[in-house]
């Protein structure tokens, strides 16, 4: 369970990096989510499985999503406590597709991903996410 790919930027821009801070309650630094008064639940962090867009022939950028992960099944976080590296997170809904993914990618890509499109999580604690950190789920009751 690891980190494959970030891709942060702003609605016209998005490219990958290698590392990004993340902030408490704000979201991933330099991204267009990034809120500096408060992300709403759910904002500050999408994440995608790579297994899935490989499925569907998708890139991370493509996917619109900030963090690739690998080896870990995203659905079952809702709810959960987990870690991107030493940031840590909590799934907050499931990041269903939309018709501006649509109309970037192909027709069908809405039916093709629904549910399981990625997650919508909220960070927890300051720290920083880099490409090949692991994803780690915090033991119940942590």
């Amino acid at each position: 369970m690891r980190v494959e790919a970030i891709t942060i930027g702003t609605s016209e821009a998005l490219a990958p990096v290698e590392s990004v801070s993340a902030i408490a309650g704000q979201g991933l630094e330099g991204d267009r989510y990034f809120r500096p008064r408060g992300a709403r639940p759910g904002q500050a962090l999408t994440l995608v499985e790579a297994e899935v867009l490989a499925d569907v022939g998708l890139t991370g950028p493509e996917s619109r999503r900030q963090v690739v992960v690998s080896g870990i099944r995203l659905n079952d976080l809702v709810g959960k406590r987990f870690s991107v590296g030493g940031v840590e997170c909590v799934g907050v809904e499931l990041c269903e597709p939309c018709l501006h993914l649509q109309s970037l990618t192909r027709p069908g890509i809405i039916d093709e991903l629904v549910h399981r499109a990625g997650l919508n999580a909220d960070v927890l604690t300051d720290g920083t996410i880099a490409v090949g950190d692991a994803v780690d789920v915090a033991p119940p009751g942590a």
